[in-house]
């Protein structure tokens, strides 16, 4: 058990800033496991429902069932870029000015704007985790040189080196280092797994994006 009886105040304000950073962490590792789960799983039942269905119309109908996909997010913002651009298409038809492969850049861009918001959504948080992981080491360790420096100078006013007289100073100090390395282990291990999670799941995005030009591509040209 950690006791802080007799703490000098920097040290004890080493402690709470440690403790403060390992919950926090904590906190964003059980949340960022369940978003990027439920990111997954619902990706891989929207991709299923997408090319079952082969109907835009009906898959936005029945978009928010899979709401925590990011593919959700592209395909919705897609498709609404590719209706504005089918509402064009239709207009210039009707006072026969043609139409050119400049309308698919549009649905491009709003998939690239998609993406890049799905990447932040994702990220969100983590780099408390890749803080926590930097600087909670250093933070204990500053503890422990103070913790250090306190004892000797408590050996100084006593004038006795004896173990009874150095060893709580030292054990002090050293549970700085101890609690920093605690805050930090988990944070880098999760930041590490989450990045990972986060990066196949936008090579995913990237796939459904091509394969969603595609579709377009060939219906509007033709081809």
């Amino acid at each position: 058990m950690l006791s802080l009886a007799g703490t000098g105040p920097v040290v004890l304000a080493v402690f709470v800033i440690l403790i403060f950073f390992s919950v926090v962490s904590w906190a964003i590792i059980f949340y960022k496991l369940f978003q990027i789960h439920k990111a997954n799983s619902e990706s891989v039942r929207f991709m299923d429902f997408f090319w079952k269905t082969k109907r835009f119309d009906t898959i936005a109908a029945q978009a928010d069932r899979f709401s925590s996909s990011p593919l959700v997010m592209l395909f919705n913002e897609g498709y609404s870029e590719l209706k504005q651009v089918m509402d064009g298409d239709a207009k210039q038809e009707q006072t026969g000015v043609s139409t050119d492969l400049g309308d698919i850049d549009n649905v491009t861009r709003a998939l690239r704007r998609a993406t890049n918001q799905e990447i932040n959504r994702l990220e969100k948080y983590t780099t408390f985790l890749a803080t926590t992981g930097s600087a909670s080491p250093f933070i204990g360790l500053f503890g422990t040189v103070w913790g250090i420096m306190v004892a000797f100078e408590g050996i100084g006013r006593t004038g006795s080196a004896s173990l009874a007289v150095v060893a709580p100073g030292i054990s002090e100090a050293l549970r700085a280092t101890a609690i920093g390395l605690i805050a930090a282990i988990p944070a880098v291990m999760a930041y590490n797994h989450f990045q990972h999670k986060i990066r196949v799941l936008v090579k995913e995005m990237d796939s459904f994006s091509t394969e969603f030009l595609n579709i377009v591509q060939r219906n509007i040209t033709g081809k």
